[in-house]
């Protein structure tokens, strides 16, 4: 496809920053859809009046900030997710500022417990029976021996609480957080069921209450219980390093949120791998 305006002008300075300004807002505002390639390189020189290794300056600016893929050796295609960028956004924040796993774990409770007080006050009765088939699901799913099921099963109980809530930003904002969470959850259980079943087991009953208090339409009430729960969840997963002291701990929790966003929030990662098979 062609870039569908007339280039902006282009001033002194660094011509590939402005390349780069131009294109992204191009792809932030839709003009440059997600799944549509950008003309070649060749072309694109052409179009702004400049050299190839600018274009390929300003290219490999734009797949750094998660707006263009130019894997396979093929042309740039559009990446415009927004759970992509949100993932890198936290992902980045989080190891700049060496921001502690419990400060991430705490900011997901006060998310859910936001997200449960809108659901009581904006959900149907059909989405809370949604959100109450998702928790037996979790109950399904706890006794397996497939830790992967399992997690599954709880990311999806969150997510469909997240989407209830009818708040698209705080939506995206709990997915993230939350297979932040459940992944390290994971991470630190090493895929054991024993250890998996001290964070997930047993808080069946909770997420049931989650539910119920949802459908009292109660949004102070719901608030409160998601907290409840998820201070419960946060002991669980400190407990599984209880042979530590709680310094040690603290910082093994640390390390191992870091590792995990370092494996699965880069542009390939599998928290932001949902794609869109436009062309």
């Amino acid at each position: 496809m062609s870039v569908p305006h007339t280039p902006a002008k282009l001033y002194r300075g660094r011509v590939a920053d402005q390349i780069v300004e131009d294109l992204r807002d191009q792809i932030l505002s839709g003009v440059l859809p997600d799944g549509s390639r950008l003309p070649s390189e060749r072309e694109l020189a052409a179009y702004y009046d400049v050299s190839g290794p600018t274009i390929r300056e300003a290219i490999r600016v734009l797949t750094a900030m998660g707006l263009i893929n130019t894997r396979n050796g093929s042309r740039a295609t559009v990446t415009a997710q927004g759970d992509t960028l949100l993932a890198l956004s936290i992902a980045s924040v989080v190891q700049v500022e060496k921001v502690g796993a419990r400060d991430v774990l705490g900011l997901l409770g006060a998310l859910n417990a936001y997200a449960a007080e809108l659901a009581a006050e904006h959900a149907s009765d059909e989405e809370i029976a949604r959100l109450r088939d998702a928790a037996e699901r979790t109950a399904a799913n706890e006794n397996t021996e497939s830790v992967e099921q399992s997690a599954a099963a709880l990311r999806d109980f969150f997510v469909t609480l997240s989407e209830i809530s009818h708040n698209p930003l705080l939506a995206a904002l709990c997915r993230f957080i939350a297979e932040l969470q459940i992944g390290l959850a994971v991470k630190l259980s090493g895929g054991e069921t024993g250890s998996w079943g001290q964070v997930a087991g047993a808080l069946q009953p909770d997420r049931v209450r989650i539910v119920d208090t949802i459908a009292t339409r109660d949004p102070a009430a719901a608030a409160s219980v998601v907290r409840g729960y998820h201070r419960r969840v946060v002991e669980r997963i400190m407990s599984i390093r209880k042979g530590e002291e709680p310094t040690a701990s603290e910082a093994g929790m640390t390390e191992a949120l870091t590792a995990w966003l370092r494996a699965n929030s880069g542009l390939g990662g599998q928290v932001a791998s949902r794609r869109s098979t436009l062309s």
